[in-house]
């Protein structure tokens, strides 16, 4: 197998798509030696070609839960810790079931008397049994690849709530189009979130900015609708959101 198998896979993995040349000018070599190394992996398995661009065997919107939350951890972390600084004992929150929201519910675990509601398992299992913490399991059905509730429940839960902060992720961020997810059900989550929240918050790692083909993915929240972004490094200026409120890890 190429000594660039390693490297092809991980940015595939983080990126959960990715074209040639994105490739060849992520590890500096030619388009061509990206298509040799490619090849095997496909023959194998281990990678898709869809459209030009390079996937995962397995998509990245059904990768297990803790498999995605290795993916990036260091970068997750430093997000997750950043936005929990900012956030003070007290405070009401929605979460969503966001690999990032996960690292976020462990470093809320030195905050005090918090009230949250959210569709993730392990997020409410997290926050759930520190004293003085309320918390609102938002659905009853959970998915088996992450824990999460998407059900008539969920949404009936949420939308009787009202927050001050809502925490969102995003799988990848088109200049165009703005937040994105890989099912529809996840953009509509987080669009009821945001309806009952008084600050709307965007956590994503940098591996979500250039991401390749979006054209099947699903929007979840335009720009306009978002008041800050997390991140832990600085956007480049082609994925659009230089009008936003940025927070740096």
């Amino acid at each position: 197998m190429s000594r660039h198998a390693y490297d092809i896979e991980k940015a595939v993995a983080e990126r959960g798509s990715i074209s040639v040349a994105e490739l060849a000018r992520l590890l500096g070599v030619s388009d061509q030696t990206i298509r040799r190394a490619v090849r095997p992996l496909v023959e194998a398995g281990r990678l898709c070609k869809v459209h030009g661009a390079i996937t995962a065997a397995r998509s990245p919107a059904y990768a297990p839960f803790l498999e995605r939350m290795d993916q990036m951890r260091a970068e997750k972390t430093a997000i997750a810790a950043r936005l929990a600084a900012e956030i003070p004992d007290g405070a009401s929150l929605a979460i969503d079931t966001g690999s990032t929201s996960g690292y976020l519910a462990q470093a809320l675990s030195t905050r005090k008397n918090l009230r949250i509601v959210t569709n993730s398992a392990f997020v409410a299992a997290m926050l759930s049994m520190r004293p003085g913490n309320t918390v609102f399991m938002a659905g009853s059905r959970l998915r088996d690849h992450d824990g999460a509730a998407f059900d008539a429940a969920a949404f009936a839960t949420i939308a009787r709530m009202r927050v001050s902060r809502a925490v969102l992720s995003a799988s990848a961020v088109d200049p165009k189009r703005g937040f994105l997810v890989h099912e529809p059900c996840e953009a509509d989550i987080a669009r009821a979130m945001a309806a009952i929240a008084d600050q709307v918050i965007m956590c994503l790692d940098h591996s979500k900015f250039g991401v390749g083909s979006t054209e099947e993915m699903y929007v979840a929240l335009p720009f306009g609708d978002v008041h800050l972004v997390v991140t832990d490094r600085q956007p480049p200026e082609a994925a659009g959101l230089s009008g936003l409120d940025l927070l740096i890890a």
